[in-house]
C-alpha cells in the first residue's frame, strides 16, 4: 500500500519537505469534546502518512516539531478546525500555514461551493469521494476506505494552493490571503478560548 499508517507519532528522521499538505480526522466537530483520532500528511508525492492517535495520547513529539518548525508551511483545509484539535490535543501551534478554503474565500467569488471536492474538481479535474467522512475515526483499525479516503484529504492540497496562488495573484489580493494565513493560528486559540463563534472586530 502506498499510504503508511502509523501509531502516536511519525516515525523517526521521516523528511516530508518543505511544504507538508496536513488534515485530521475526530469523532466530531467540538474540539474539547470530540477526541482527535487520525492525523494525515503528505509531502505532495502522492503519497500520505496517517497518524492513529490513541485515546488519552497528549504528545506526539515529531508530529508537534514538524507543526511548530518556522521552516516548514503547513497546508490546510479549513485549518481553523484541524490547527484547534490538534493545539487541544498537543499544545503545539502550527505555523507557518496556508488554508485551501480561505485562499478560495477570497478568490473564487462567484461560487459559495469552497468544498474540497468542488475545489478539486473544478481547479483540478479530479474527482474525490467523502463517502467516509463520517465514519468512525476512533476504531482501533483502519479499514482501507477510510485510509483512502484521508489520504484523499491532503493528497491534492499542494496542487490546489499552486492553482490558487495563480488566482490570487491575478486579482491582487495575495497580501490579504496571507494575512489572513498568518492569523489563522491565533484564530484556532481563540475558537478553543472561548470566542468561536464572537466577531471580536464588530462594534456591538
Amino acid at each position: 500500500m502506498r499510504h503508511k499508517v502509523h501509531q502516536n507519532d511519525l516515525p523517526d528522521g521521516l523528511d516530508l519537505g518543505a511544504i507538508v499538505a496536513i488534515d485530521c480526522e475526530t469523532m466530531g466537530l467540538h474540539p474539547h469534546r470530540d477526541r482527535l483520532c487520525v492525523v494525515q500528511l503528505s509531502g505532495g508525492d502522492g503519497r500520505a502518512h496517517l497518524v492513529q492517535i490513541a485515546k488519552d495520547q497528549t504528545t506526539a513529539p515529531n508530529l508537534c516539531a514538524l507543526l511548530e518548525n518556522p521552516d516548514v508551511l503547513k497546508l490546510f483545509h479549513f485549518g481553523r478546525f484541524d490547527i484547534a484539535a490538534m493545539l487541544n490535543r498537543f499544545g503545539a501551534k502550527a505555523a507557518p500555514v496556508y488554508c485551501t478554503k480561505i485562499a478560495s474565500r477570497l478568490v473564487r467569488t462567484y461560487t459559495d461551493r469552497h468544498g474540497l471536492a468542488k475545489l478539486c474538481q473544478e481547479l483540478l479535474s479530479v474527482d474525490i469521494s467523502k463517502q467516509q467522512q463520517s465514519s468512525d475515526w476512533g476504531a482501533e483499525k483502519l479499514t482501507n476506505a477510510q485510509i483512502d479516503y484521508a489520504a484523499s484529504d491532503v493528497l491534492h492540497l499542494h496542487k490546489l494552493r499552486d492553482a490558487l496562488n495563480v488566482m490570487l495573484l491575478r486579482e491582487d489580493r495575495m497580501d490579504i490571503a496571507q494575512a489572513c494565513f498568518d492569523f489563522l493560528p491565533t484564530r484556532a486559540q481563540l475558537d478553543l478560548a472561548g470566542w468561536p463563534d464572537t466577531d471580536i472586530f464588530a462594534h456591538t
